[in-house]
């Protein structure tokens, strides 16, 4: 049987009849009564106390348990939560040629957010050196776009006051794994054992690395004894895995993968989808609405190499709260991917 927490006015009322009960002629319902108080203080405790009964019963269960407990149960499978992750990349400095660059220096983008240089440089003949740096905090607010500025926090002699982020970006920040990730793996782990190299395996072992989030597995990719795996990082601006990041988890597979199997691991390409559409009625409102559905449905439904059709991107414009008529003359029919690819939601064109 259930576990059902009684609202605090039920609670109140059945110690208020219990005391009137056993004690014949008093009124444990007048509003400064010394048994109307006593009875509300020791309904606020009951509730209290039946509030943490039905949050430790949810603990019971995996598909409902979270935090530390979720966490103690996925070690019973050899699981545990993915830490948060700082983003890194290369900067570059410039000022007065030769000049010699200490490891260590902090920069600090416009939200006052702080990087911290990897090692020593010399400035070259241009007066320019590219320097690897690091986030100071773990995250996915560490990912930095190339050409960003970023501010010395203390002057050095020879530097400009002002560096920026090279090409590439400072990227592989991810924050912590969710209950909502931590449980999703700890149920795909107990529905699929590892099985010696099923793609059940692959697909959990990518789900392992930190900032992976979606995996696709494809036996024979490249022929007999191949498996190909790719993946997304939906926690970031751009889904597409960096190049760092399919190394990663390259290496992360291989160290675990049946000694008879190879492995090649990619990340996926973007199949832009544009869209044309006439809407009714065309207000800002509308346009807004239907560009999230859009979004929406692609989260949900896009995968490499796999068609979203018609119906379904129709039928998420006519879910978008104030729509009541639309055409979409582009694309024509089924959004189908080529090879490699996975769509992705390009630019929509009002029409």
């Amino acid at each position: 049987m259930a576990l059902e927490r009684p609202t605090l006015p039920t609670i109140v009322d059945r110690i208020a009849t219990d005391i009137e009960s056993r004690l014949p002629g008093a009124d444990a319902r007048l509003r400064r009564s010394n048994l109307t108080v006593l009875g509300r203080a020791q309904a606020g405790a009951a509730h209290g106390l039946y509030g943490f009964a039905v949050d430790q019963a949810r603990q019971y269960i995996i598909t409902s348990a979270t935090g530390t407990i979720l966490e103690r149960w996925a070690t019973i499978w050899g699981l545990s939560r993915k830490t948060a992750s700082s983003a890194a990349g290369a900067v570059a400095l410039a000022g007065i040629a030769g000049t010699a660059v200490p490891a260590g220096i902090v920069l600090t983008r416009s939200d006052s957010a702080e990087f911290v240089t990897a090692a020593a440089a010399t400035l070259d003949a241009n007066g320019i050196a590219s320097v690897a740096v690091t986030a100071s905090a773990a995250g996915a607010s560490g990912n930095t776009a190339a050409g960003s500025s970023l501010a010395l926090a203390a002057q050095v002699d020879g530097l400009d006051a002002v560096a920026t982020v090279a090409a590439g970006g400072l990227t592989g920040g991810a924050d912590a794994e969710l209950d909502a990730g931590l449980r999703d793996r700890l149920l795909e782990r107990i529905r699929n054992p590892p099985q010696g190299g099923a793609s059940a395996d692959y697909a959990q072992w990518a789900l392992e690395v930190d900032g992976v989030t979606r995996v696709w597995v494809y036996p024979r990719r490249m022929g007999a004894g191949t498996v190909g795996v790719t993946f997304v990082c939906d926690n970031l601006d751009d889904i597409i895995p960096t190049a760092a990041k399919v190394a990663e988890v390259q290496a992360y597979i291989d160290a675990r993968r049946p000694v008879t199997a190879e492995i090649y691991v990619f990340a996926p390409v973007p199949f832009v989808v544009d869209f044309s559409v006439s809407v009714t009625p065309d207000t800002a409102a509308v346009r807004a609405a239907i560009q999230a559905e859009l979004e929406d449905l692609f989260a949900r439904e896009a995968e490499p190499e796999t068609l979203i059709y018609k119906t379904h991107f129709d039928e998420a414009i006519s879910a978008a709260d104030g729509e009541t008529d639309h055409l979409v003359t582009v694309p024509a029919g089924n959004i189908v991917p080529d090879a490699g690819t996975i769509p992705m939601l390009g630019a929509i064109t009002w029409l």
